[in-house]
């Protein structure tokens, strides 16, 4: 398999001179399968110079797996230029939302409105599916196998584990650790903790032995506390989850948006010294836009 990085920013797309190394785009993420099977983790600004590159190789098959509804993880759908050359597919993945009722066409929907996007759904040349996923029911993708599991960030938010031939990638998307949002001494807490319990349980299962996890790390430990509620996760987080599950290698991922480069590698550096006690034998990555990991 093969994971190859598009965008690896977190919030909002941030491009210029401090961040040219690991790059300014929005989450975007290629993963290949032996068979050269086309899946997209998420959609941000980094799948329009994805897109480009697939020109090259029309007729395009994609599939897009959508881990949740926040603009910087589809953003540039509109900007997929696949869906505007007849023979293509386009085939959009993602949860049902609770609040519009509706499911992951939703996304293309409200975006393609007239009033914000100047193409409407109906003009576009190619085909373009919808499939609503379900938590811990697996879908087939030619030879992979996808499993989306529900994690934890303020709407439904998937993240999702692809096996194909025996090697296996996890992606996080957003997530923020679920934590007791009560104290000690209330009548839920624990109610509440048994719960926290098994919803982390459930994500150590999902994650447990891949060959690549790729994780949220906006956040230093010391920037968390500000930031709790948000959800997503801090350095710490990701490789005490990575440590737990077994993982062969994590990409520490979503930077966020106001960090330049230096202060990224900064952290970073900071963040295994304070856990050098596990990380000592463990490979961790910053993940960087136009990386391709092949495994």
């Amino acid at each position: 398999m093969k994971v190859r990085f598009w965008g690896v920013r977190g919030s909002i797309a941030s491009p210029g001179p401090k961040t040219m190394r690991y790059g300014g785009n929005t989450t975007c993420i290629e993963i290949r399968t032996d068979n050269n099977e086309l899946i997209i983790l998420d959609a941000g600004t980094g799948i329009f110079p994805l897109s480009q590159t697939l020109l090259a190789e029309m007729p395009v098959s994609a599939n897009v797996l959508i881990t949740h509804s926040h603009w910087d993880h589809i953003q540039g759908l509109p900007f997929f230029i696949p869906n505007f050359i007849p023979g293509n597919t386009l085939r959009l993945h993602g949860g049902f939302d609770p609040v519009s009722g509706k499911g992951i066409e939703h996304v293309m929907s409200v975006q393609l409105q007239y009033s914000y996007f100047p193409v409407r759904e109906e003009e576009m040349k190619a085909r373009i599916e919808y499939v609503t996923l379900e938590p811990g029911v697996p879908v087939e993708i030619g030879s992979a196998i996808v499993t989306p599991c529900l994690l934890n960030h303020p709407v439904v938010d998937f993240g999702y584990r692809i096996d194909c031939n025996g090697k296996s990638v996890f992606f996080t998307g957003d997530h923020e650790p679920p934590y007791n949002i009560y104290e000690p001494d209330d009548e839920g807490y624990e109610q509440y903790q048994a719960f926290v319990e098994e919803k982390n349980q459930v994500i150590l299962e999902a994650t447990r032995g891949v060959d690549v996890l790729i994780a949220d790390t906006s956040y230093t430990a010391s920037e968390y506390p500000g930031k709790k509620g948000w959800g997503h996760g801090t350095f710490s987080t990701s490789i005490d989850l990575a440590h737990q599950c077994g993982a062969k290698v994590l990409f520490c991922t979503h930077h966020e948006p106001t960090r330049s480069d230096d202060a990224l590698e900064q952290v970073f550096s900071d963040a295994l010294q304070q856990h050098s006690a596990i990380t000592r034998n463990m490979d961790i990555r910053l993940a960087r836009e136009g990386d391709c990991y092949e495994f």
